[in-house]
C-alpha cells in the first residue's frame, strides 16, 4: 500500500513508481501510449531533477546525502535505465503533473533503495526532498523544452543525410536534360540534377530554421514554481538550478526575464512546431514530386526509376508502388495534424497556466520522432537508389514547345505563340517552325536545350 493526499491505494511490489502514478494509470487509459516512450523527455527531467537536488543542496535546503542519491537516481534514468517506470499514459489531465509525480516517485524510491531502505518507505520523500523548491508549473515547462533540444541535433543530422543524397544525385543527374513544367505544363528546359539540387537546398534552409527556432527554448521558468512568484523558492534556487541544469545538458538555458509570463507562455513551442510543419510541408512536396516523376513507368512520366521495395498489388502482376515516398506524405500529415492541435493547445492556457502543455509535449517530440525515422528511411531505401530514364527525359522535352521560348528575344512572344500553337497543333517541330521563321540563323546555339540549361547555371554562378 502507498498513499497520497486522497489516501491510501495499492501499488504492485516490484515497480518503482507510488500512488500518484497509479491514480494516474486508472484516471487517464486513454492512447496507450505512454510517456517511456519519449526518451529524450525522462531524460530531460531526469536532468531537471538531478539539477534541482544539486541546487537544494548547495543552498543548504536539502540533506548532502539525500541530495546525492537523487542525484545517482537521477543518473541512472540519465543513462537509460529505469525507462520502463514510467507508464503514466501521454494524454492526462493536470498540466503535467501525473507526468511530473511519476518522474518523483521512481526517484524517490530509488534514492531510498540507494540509501538502503526500501521502496515506499518514503526515506526519500518524493515531494518533500525530489521536488523540493519546484512545481509542476516550472519543473515540467523546463523538461519538454529540454527534451526538444536533446532530440532536434538528431533530425538534424537525418536532414543532413536526406541532402546529401540529393546532392549526390543532383551531381550524378547533372548532365540529364529534361522538361522543365510549371502548374503541371510543359515550361523550358531544365537538367534533372538542377532538379535534385533544388530538393537538398530547401532541406538545409529548414536544417538551419530548426536551429534558429531551438534557440527561443532556452529561455525557462526553472525557480519560478507554480505561476511565477517563486513561491517555497529560495531567489538563490532558480539561478543555481538553472546553471547547474547547463552544465548536465551542455545547452546554455537561461532564466525568463518576466516568470510569470513564462508560466503560460508556449509561444517557443508555436514556433518549433511551425518548423516541423514547414519540414513536412516540403517533404510531402518532394515525396509527390519523385511519384510524379517516376510514373508509370510506360504510361506516365517515366523521367526517373524509384528502387523497387515490394509487390504493388495483390491482383496486378508485376506492379510496383512508390511506397517510401507515400509514407512520406502519410507522415508529413500527421505533423501537420500535430502543428494544428499544439496551436490550439498553447491558445487554450487559461490565466496563469497551460493546462493543455502535456498535448503540446506528445505531440512535438512525436513529430521530431516520425521526421527523424522517416527522412532516414528516405534516404537509404529510396533516394539513394533512384535511376534516371534519360531517353524519357529527352524525348519528353523534344516533344514539347518547350525550347519556344529561346525564340523570344529574336522574334518576339506574340510570333514565337504562334509558333508554338502551329506546333501543337500540326505535330512539327520547334525547330522546323523556327528555320522558317529564322532563315540562316544559328538554330543549334539557339535552340540547344544544353545551352539554355547551362545559361541558367552560369546565371545562378554569377549571381551567388
Amino acid at each position: 500500500m502507498d498513499h497520497d493526499s486522497l489516501g491510501p491505494i495499492e501499488v504492485p511490489d516490484d515497480v518503482y513508481w507510488g500512488a500518484s502514478t497509479a491514480r494516474a494509470l486508472r484516471n487517464f487509459p486513454i492512447s496507450e501510449l505512454t510517456i517511456g516512450q519519449h526518451h529524450h523527455l525522462l531524460v530531460a527531467f531526469a536532468m531537471v531533477k538531478t539539477a534541482a537536488a544539486r541546487a537544494n543542496a548547495r543552498l543548504g535546503k536539502l540533506d548532502p546525502a539525500i541530495a546525492e542519491a537523487i542525484d545517482k537516481a537521477g543518473r541512472e534514468i540519465i543513462e537509460g535505465k529505469w525507462h520502463d517506470q514510467f507508464p503514466v499514459d501521454v494524454i492526462q489531465g493536470g498540466a503535467g503533473t501525473s507526468t511530473n509525480m511519476n518522474m518523483n516517485e521512481v526517484l524517490a524510491n530509488r534514492a531510498s533503495e540507494l540509501l538502503g531502505g526500501v521502496r515506499g518507505d518514503f526515506r526519500v520523500h518524493p515531494n518533500d526532498h525530489v521536488n523540493m523548491s519546484q512545481s509542476t508549473n516550472d519543473a515540467y515547462p523546463t523538461a519538454v523544452r529540454l527534451a526538444v533540444l536533446l532530440g532536434k541535433d538528431a533530425l538534424s543530422a537525418r536532414l543532413d543525410q536526406l541532402a546529401t543524397s540529393f546532392e549526390r544525385k543532383s551531381g550524378e543527374f547533372a548532365d540529364v536534360i529534361k522538361l522543365g513544367r510549371t502548374e503541371m505544363q510543359d515550361a523550358v528546359p531544365m537538367t534533372l540534377g538542377q532538379e535534385f539540387g533544388a530538393f537538398a537546398s530547401t532541406i538545409r534552409e529548414d536544417i538551419q530554421r530548426l536551429d534558429e527556432a531551438a534557440r527561443l527554448l532556452t529561455e525557462i521558468n526553472l525557480g519560478g514554481t507554480a505561476i511565477g512568484t517563486r513561491i517555497n523558492a529560495d531567489p538563490a534556487y532558480g539561478p543555481f538550478a538553472i546553471d547547474s541544469l547547463a552544465h548536465l545538458s551542455g545547452i546554455p538555458f537561461v532564466q525568463s526575464a518576466n516568470l510569470l509570463e513564462a508560466s503560460w507562455d508556449m509561444g517557443g513551442f508555436i514556433m518549433f512546431s511551425a518548423v516541423l510543419k514547414r519540414i513536412a510541408t516540403k517533404l510531402s512536396k518532394i515525396a509527390n514530386d519523385l511519384r510524379l516523376l517516376s510514373s508509370g513507368p510506360r504510361g506516365g512520366f517515366g523521367e526517373i526509376s524509384l528502387p523497387a521495395l515490394q509487390p504493388g498489388s495483390s491482383i496486378m502482376p508485376g506492379k510496383v508502388n512508390p511506397v517510401i515516398p507515400e509514407m512520406i506524405t502519410i507522415v508529413c500529415y500527421q505533423v501537420i495534424g500535430h502543428d494544428v492541435a499544439i496551436t490550439l493547445a498553447a491558445e487554450a492556457g487559461q490565466l496563469q497556466l497551460n493546462a493543455f502543455e502535456p498535448l503540446i509535449a506528445h505531440n512535438t517530440l512525436d513529430s521530431m520522432k516520425m521526421i527523424r525515422n522517416a527522412v532516414e528511411v528516405f534516404a537509404t531505401l529510396c533516394v539513394d537508389g533512384i535511376q534516371a530514364n534519360p531517353a524519357n527525359c529527352l524525348k519528353h522535352l523534344e516533344a514539347s514547345t518547350a525550347t519556344v521560348t529561346a525564340l523570344v528575344p529574336y522574334i518576339g512572344y506574340e510570333r514565337a505563340s504562334a509558333l508554338a500553337k502551329i506546333a501543337l497543333a500540326t505535330g512539327r517541330t520547334v525547330r522546323e517552325l523556327a528555320a522558317e521563321a529564322l532563315p540562316g540563323a544559328d538554330l543549334d546555339r539557339i535552340l540547344d536545350a544544353r545551352n539554355l540549361v547551362g545559361e541558367v547555371v552560369r546565371t545562378q554562378s554569377a549571381l551567388t
